[in-house]
């Protein structure tokens, strides 16, 4: 799976094939194990954000978490600048000053009873950015960086006092204060109005550059990812399926499973040219698998209108289409790459 590195640099941030399995039961209370993650491979890089995008159930949440180390891998490596992250208090602790997660919920992930003032200031002493006395005017400056302005004007208000665009941009600032190298933002937008979703996104965009973060936008909505992502990262059931820069991704859809997101999105004119030119028929409404019985061969075979015999039974190879794109899809066996002759012009996000 390319990420045309050599043009990139080093990525500040690496899952190397990262599986996270989980010990449940089935319906008929028989032991199971839950391939949540299998063997993921990605890379961010400062100033570019990554959409991760699929259905929910997909294992994206799980993912995300991984790379937070919230959870452990139960195989693969965490990498930070190159260097292979261990579950040690010590390699934690300066971890969360580099790697932050915005949680989806802006309404459950700020402390309700506390004033924003001890929220931010909290943070910022924990993680030692300042004096007490640096706290207030700092406190201010995350406010307004995250275009709660004037700052002042919020540093005494509970997060209750806020709408949920506002609290969402306190729980970005939040993140902030610690002078992360990487934002992980799990469907920041999810629970927000439609009115300020953009707000929000374009908030996001203009992070990633003005702070030199990495940014892993995590969504269920492709129409977000194209609006707002160099790169996109298309996962089902657990797995990796396609990848590449956004339009594309987007644009020229090779998994049927993306292809599938990309005909069933909420604005399907946007689309609409993509979907009819890879897709026929009526989108699929069925659901994932269950993590805990997974289908053989191909994970996305019971539902793909393209499924051949060699799908059900056997694993699909990752194919690289071009340099960037690639996709774990046997349609594509034996493709040759194409040959990009020039660099591709930097990808400008709207807004």
């Amino acid at each position: 799976m390319s990420d045309s590195t050599e043009e990139q640099g080093t990525p500040v941030l690496e899952a190397r094939n990262v599986s996270r399995y989980f010990d449940g039961r089935d319906q008929a209370g028989r032991r199971v194990k839950i391939r949540a993650v299998q063997d993921a491979t990605l890379r961010l890089y400062p100033r570019r954000i990554m959409a991760l995008v699929g259905e929910s159930g997909s294992g994206k949440t799980t993912l995300a978490r991984l790379l937070a180390m919230f959870y452990p891998t139960s195989e693969g490596d965490i990498l930070l600048n190159g260097r292979v992250m261990k579950p040690s208090r010590k390699d934690k602790r300066d971890y969360y000053s580099d790697v932050q997660l915005i949680f989806q919920d802006p309404f459950s992930s700020l402390n309700s009873l506390k004033p924003i003032r001890h929220i931010l200031g909290r943070v910022l002493t924990i993680h030692r950015k300042g004096t007490k006395k640096e706290a207030a005017t700092k406190t201010v400056d995350l406010l307004e960086r995250v275009n709660l302005i004037p700052g002042g004007r919020f540093v005494d208000r509970y997060p209750g006092e806020l709408s949920g665009g506002q609290r969402q941009r306190v729980a970005i600032a939040r993140a902030l204060a610690v002078e992360p190298k990487v934002l992980l933002a799990d469907e920041p937008t999810s629970m927000l109005d439609a009115s300020i979703r953009l707000d929000v996104l374009n908030l996001l965009s203009e992070l990633r550059t003005e702070h030199d973060v990495a940014i892993l936008y995590i969504t269920h909505d492709i129409a977000s990812a194209r609006y707002v992502a160099d790169d996109v990262q298309v996962m089902y059931a657990g797995e990796l399926v396609e990848g590449g820069p956004t339009e594309s991704v987007i644009g020229t859809p090779k998994h049927p499973y993306t292809q599938l997101l990309i005909k069933s999105t909420a604005d399907p004119s946007r689309f609409k040219q993509a979907g009819q030119r890879t897709m026929s028929g009526d989108a699929d409404t069925s659901e994932p698998p269950d993590p805990g019985h997974l289908p053989s061969g191909c994970r996305f075979n019971p539902r793909c209108p393209k499924a051949m015999d060699q799908c059900r039974t056997e694993a699909p190879p990752v194919v690289q289409l071009t340099r960037d794109h690639w996709a774990r899809c046997w349609l594509y066996d034996g493709h040759v790459p194409e040959q990009r002759t020039t660099s591709p012009s930097p990808r400008r996000t709207q807004g």
